[in-house]
């Protein structure tokens, strides 16, 4: 499929300043910017930076970031699934990934994640997308937030919610280790039937083993 990305921008009030969010960002405006300090959950800050910048030049990759004036200070990555991992198994051209998100513990609580997503989805071409987030306890900041796994847990649920994605049942290994480990999903408006199919084939892969 042809990949399209249509810029959007918008302002967002938190309580240590306005942010804009902005995406699908280009790779030389993301080097342009500065990388907040304390985006660590993922890789060490010039890393994840540099990452951004990969994932952004990919042609169905988007980045949707919020800053503050020229520092970056949260993100979220849309890419194809790992070569590795089920959701690639289906080889479809219109299935991505919500790879990563991340705020700047400053500005959480603001609803940036939120907004972000927003952003993201007000571009046309995701009603072209089966989107999908697969959401894991370990990646969360329990420790940072003092908060338990079903509290976290509701948090993420209510923030890909504001982009449109819910609850998915799947059988995948990784996802069932844990009762609080999820796959949410958004199914744009666009997407054709066959698709739906090869992808509800692959969230449940062993139905028929015993």
């Amino acid at each position: 499929m042809k990949h399209e990305k249509t810029f959007y921008s918008k302002d967002a009030d938190t309580p240590a300043g306005t942010l804009t969010i902005e995406g699908p960002v280009s790779p030389e405006a993301l080097a342009a910017y500065d990388f907040h300090e304390g985006l660590v959950a993922f890789r060490q800050p010039p890393q994840q930076h540099e990452a951004l910048i990969e994932i952004a030049g990919l042609p169905e990759g988007r980045i949707i970031i919020a800053r503050k004036d020229q520092t970056i200070v949260g993100y979220v990555t849309f890419l194809y699934p790992d070569p590795l991992e089920r959701w690639s198994e289906a080889n479809l051209d219109n299935l991505i990934e919500l790879g990563a998100i991340e705020v700047a513990s400053e500005y959480r609580g603001a609803h940036v994640g939120q907004t972000m997503l927003r952003v993201a989805m007000m571009d046309a071409q995701m009603e072209e997308y089966i989107t999908i987030t697969t959401e894991y306890y370990w990646h969360w900041d329990l420790k940072g937030t003092g908060l338990n796994v079903w509290e976290y847990r509701k948090i993420m649920e209510k923030m890909m919610n504001a982009g449109g994605l819910v609850w998915y049942a799947t059988d995948d290994p990784e996802i069932s280790s844990h009762p609080a480990n999820c796959l949410m999903v958004r199914i744009g408006s666009k997407v054709d039937p066959e698709s739906i199919q090869k992808f509800d084939q692959i969230r449940f892969m062993n139905r028929f083993m015993y």
